[in-house]
């Protein structure tokens, strides 16, 4: 029998969905986890993953609003005989009056600002386009037939323009930098003892799984899994062209684990991390504890990223590494050796400026996790101390009330580190 597609709920008052692209062309075969299509909303746009390996076929046309629920393609196995589709697409779809076979409007990428504006004077019926792409093509008198896209299905991105133009700065410099893509799955380990739902930890950019060391103290009772993130620790190094292509091998690693539920607990660049995951995955993740989370502002220290990913010994990193605490003290000439020890390697610190400039462009947070961090209806805590120096703690603010949040006067970006003890008795206490 095929498998049904059906539309997701996304969103908590969400009753319909418009299918804003298919990824895959009717007739051909998609595995498991890749990219289907787009889904928009009101409120956002998303990402929807195959549920099967096989070959696409009755798919609803792109630009339909389909009720939650209904059948809206189906995937067929190798050598599955092709018929009438099993469920019919919902009769009741409406299309808000316009030609099914129209080229839709571009659902809302991670790669776009959320208020990016509709560009119609460059529009063209039949070229795909994402809206920060018809912006610049507007705003540099571009026109996009002229244009290669290279997103799915031959969608112009933002960087494809930019490219064109000679802009392409973030490409153009993580092409030049030392290192080669690696294959492999992200490197899984695992700590504690016990019964119970396992704790995922994700770390922080610039860190590694080890950087938890000081916070299991409190948690040895519990099964432990920790995460080295690409371009960090023992995982492979690799290029990214966006967000979402790193969101993608961290979903990978998570669907990889043999558990069926998982508390998360990240920091920083994996709180941001954590809760596309936990957007995506909502079945897998039971709670979820972000540590200063990256993704819920603009604002973030770029000096101390680019000291940290300058510094090639202990005198030139120590002084940045200390903007990370609330107490320099805890940073010794010591922790200082230690921690270039580990980042005495020009590939991985090569691999860490090319993944800065797709996450962090130009010295901000382009990728907005507030829209994720609402739809969420499992547990979530947000921990931030109010001396943090790397991203403001007022960014907690854009959190739903049901979001519980903990603030710490006198600690800076890594209570996990400042204050383990502390940290751990409230991760008992929930978990």
């Amino acid at each position: 029998m095929p498998v049904e597609v059906i539309m997701p709920k996304v969103d908590m008052d969400m009753a319909t969905g418009k299918i804003a692209v298919w990824h895959i062309e009717t007739g051909n075969m998609v595995e498991k986890g890749a990219p289907l299509f787009d889904i928009e909303t009101d409120k956002a746009a998303m990402e929807v993953e195959a549920p099967a390996t096989g070959y696409l076929h009755h798919t609803v046309p792109e630009g339909t609003e389909v009720p939650i629920g209904e059948p809206i393609a189906w995937l067929y196995a190798e050598g599955e005989a092709i018929g009438d589709p099993p469920s019919a697409p919902p009769s009741t779809s409406v299309n808000n009056g316009r030609d099914l076979e129209a080229e839709p409007e571009p659902a809302q990428g991670l790669d776009d600002p959320v208020d990016a504006p509709e560009a119609a004077t460059v529009r063209s019926e039949g070229v795909r386009a994402t809206p920060l792409a018809r912006s610049l093509a507007r705003e540099a008198g571009l026109q996009l037939e002229d244009i290669a896209g290279s997103g799915p299905r031959g969608r112009i991105q933002g960087d494809d323009v930019r490219e064109l133009l000679g802009r392409s700065d973030r490409h153009v410099n993580s092409a030049a930098i030392g290192f080669e893509d690696e294959a492999g799955p992200l490197v899984v380990t695992r700590t504690g003892r016990g019964a119970g739902i396992p704790i995922l930890l994700i770390h922080g950019f610039a860190n590694d799984a080890t950087g938890w060391l000081p916070l299991e103290r409190s948690l040895r009772d519990r099964p432990v899994i920790r995460l080295d993130l690409p371009c960090h620790g023992k995982s492979p190094k690799r290029r990214y062209r966006d967000f979402q292509g790193l969101v993608s091998d961290v979903r990978r690693a998570l669907d990889s684990l043999p558990e069926e539920r998982v508390h998360i607990v990240a920091h920083s660049l994996g709180g941001a991390l954590a809760m596309a995951l936990a957007d995506t995955r909502s079945h897998r993740v039971e709670s979820l504890t972000l540590i200063a989370p990256a993704g819920l502002g603009a604002d973030i220290n770029s000096d101390v990223l680019n000291g940290i990913l300058r510094a090639t010994r202990p005198e030139s990193l120590a002084p940045w590494l200390r903007m990370l605490v609330a107490d320099e003290s805890l940073v010794s000439d010591g922790y200082a050796r230690s921690a270039m020890a580990m980042r005495n390697n020009e590939s991985l610190r090569s691999a860490q400026t090319s993944l800065a400039d797709t996450v962090f462009p130009d010295g901000v947070q382009a990728h907005s996790l507030v829209p994720a961090l609402h739809r969420l209806e499992m547990p979530v805590r947000i921990l931030w101390g109010k001396k943090d120096a790397i991203i403001p703690w007022r960014h907690a603010l854009t959190a739903p009330g049901r979001v519980a949040l903990h603030l710490f006067e006198n600690l800076g970006h890594l209570p996990h580190v400042e204050a383990p003890e502390e940290v751990g008795l409230l991760l008992r206490a929930y978990l």
